[in-house]
């Protein structure tokens, strides 16, 4: 086969052509740091970064619905503290005059124990993001109104199948939040777990108007104070004293539930780490080897324009000048 000059000049141009593209790729790596830039580059890793970005941003979600579940229930756990810390100083006020005060300390306790049923008041109607914390899925109403009755309806809901028929199980209005592919926390605590109704029931529902029972409790406080009977003064420290244990038993609950959810959050922020490492050894460049690579072609580029201009035979125009 008789090898003319303009295939010598196609070969040569096509080669030079293929050494440049190859230092432009490795000149990208070098920029930019990454391996690819449009899957064609590497259809296996691009798939392999999609995945990771995806579950990514999975974990990512997870995590921010656990931060947000811990703030919650840190917040619960705040108004539950100063719940306790309210039933504290009024069993303290009530020992005060069951042992005997002259009318005018008494009235004193009286006039301290009727703020405290105030701020007991406040502290049930606390939000959190805008949020009433203890009123359920009712988030956008309050627990309690200035007399100690609910203002909302705290009952078990019918749970229904995927065709919307009841399955017959009922559960408390608790928000679900997921912190994992198969892993739930549930952050809110129902009002009437905590503040009670009827005769110290903490599990019943509540329908809106009832009294809440640590207010009935308030109640029956003021009026032992009113007649200073000592009797009923006892009985309403036993009341008092039943209620700071319920307090302190979903105090220690809402407790167990967060130091669940740092675990929860310690993994999440380590699986986070490793998808971000794994990400990186798929996509990223090591540095030091893209740039010898670079150094190999740029020589390789050099040394082909250098061959190119010896092994091409000079044209008639050359003879010529």
């Amino acid at each position: 086969m008789r090898i003319t000059n303009n295939m010598l000049v196609s070969n040569m141009t096509y080669n030079l052509n293929s050494t440049l593209q190859r230092l432009e790729r490795l000149q990208y790596e070098m920029t930019e740091g990454k391996k690819f830039r449009v899957p064609s580059d590497d259809p296996i890793g691009a798939s392999k970064s999609l995945k990771f970005n995806t579950d990514i941003s999975k974990v990512e979600q997870y995590l921010r619905n656990t931060k947000d579940a811990a703030s919650w229930m840190k917040e619960t756990e705040s108004a539950l503290k100063e719940i306790n810390s309210v039933l504290h100083r009024v069993n303290e006020l009530t020992v005060q005059a069951a042992n005997g005060t002259n009318s005018e300390d008494l009235d004193k306790i009286k006039e301290e124990i009727k703020e405290l049923k105030g701020h007991l008041i406040q502290i049930g109607n606390t939000t959190y993001a805008g949020r009433s914390i203890f009123t359920g899925f009712k988030t956008d109403k309050p627990l309690l109104d200035e007399n100690g009755n609910y203002l909302v309806d705290l009952k078990k809901y019918d749970v229904l199948d995927e065709n919307g028929n009841p399955t017959g199980e009922k559960k408390d209005e608790i928000f679900v939040y997921n912190v994992g592919v198969a892993e739930r926390a549930s952050v809110n605590t129902l009002g009437n777990k905590i503040f009670g109704s009827g005769n110290k029931d903490y599990t019943s529902d509540v329908s809106v108007g009832d009294k809440a029972y640590l207010f009935d409790m308030f109640e029956k406080l003021e009026a032992a104070l009113n007649t200073n009977n000592n009797d009923d003064l006892q009985s309403a420290l036993t009341d008092i004293k039943d209620a700071m244990s319920n307090v302190l038993s979903v105090t220690a609950e809402i407790g167990a539930k967060s130091n669940r959810l740092d675990l929860t959050k310690n993994k999440i922020e380590n699986q986070i780490v490793n998808l971000k490492e794994l990400l990186s050894f798929n996509e990223d460049v090591s540095l030091p080897e893209a740039y010898m690579n670079l150094a190999i072609a740029e020589n390789a580029y050099r040394a082909s324009l250098a061959v190119g201009s010896r092994i091409i035979q000079p044209s008639l125009m050359d003879f010529l000048r």
